[in-house]
């Protein structure tokens, strides 16, 4: 289920890492605090927050495609949890998921940016960066179902609705998108950097 900085249409500005610009990381065992408070305060009021147990076994899938946006030196102001999905076969709400191997397409479990945050394109950093991991991963397409209206937002980042496909347990108003990754451009200059190792790799 992803939800959105949806009003995040300019440049961030905020939280600055080395170069003055966002910094964009891995997940650690040290940001579930932040990220199962995140996930709660954005998703609870739609009734479609889960548990953490099961926030963890959807990055623990796929560790390597989960970031954190980072907000001072180590706050986490957003996450972002992806893992692999067969195309038109989104992950189930509410259920954990066993790790499969990444073909051709990639999953935005979840996108989440701190509402003091929002407004300064974080949300859209943290698409573009996990794009740039599937792109090199080798798949061919990215996916996710919106929630609570943050379908207009993604429309503007180029995912289509595939109306045909069934997502009713993330809801009524609950839409499966997609999009075809091809070449892009480099993305805005904002620092990157890389998860230090966890003894557990559950991310």
């Amino acid at each position: 289920m992803s939800e959105s900085d949806a009003a995040g249409t300019s440049p961030a500005a905020g939280p600055a890492g080395a170069t003055g610009g966002p910094v964009i990381r891995g997940l650690v065992v040290a940001d579930w605090e932040a990220i199962i408070s995140l996930e709660a305060e954005a998703y609870a009021p739609l009734g479609l927050s889960e548990t953490p147990a099961v926030l963890r076994a959807k990055a623990a899938a796929s560790p390597g495609t989960c970031f954190v946006v980072l907000a001072g030196a180590e706050t986490v102001g957003g996450y972002l949890l992806a893992l692999p999905s067969p195309p038109h076969r989104p992950p189930s709400w509410g259920r954990t998921e066993a790790a499969t191997a990444l073909r051709d397409n990639l999953h935005i479990h979840d996108l989440v940016v701190s509402p003091p945050l929002r407004g300064q394109g974080l949300g859209r950093r943290l698409v573009a960066h996990v794009e740039d991991t599937a792109r090199a991963l080798g798949c061919a397409s990215v996916s996710l179902v919106a929630v609570g209206g943050a379908d207009r937002f993604w429309a503007t980042l180029g995912y289509t609705a595939r109306p045909h496909v069934t997502v009713t347990d993330y809801g009524a108003s609950a839409v499966y998108m997609s999009r075809s990754l091809g070449a892009r451009d480099p993305s805005p200059a904002h620092a990157v950097s890389p998860a230090p190792q966890s003894p557990h790799r559950r991310s």
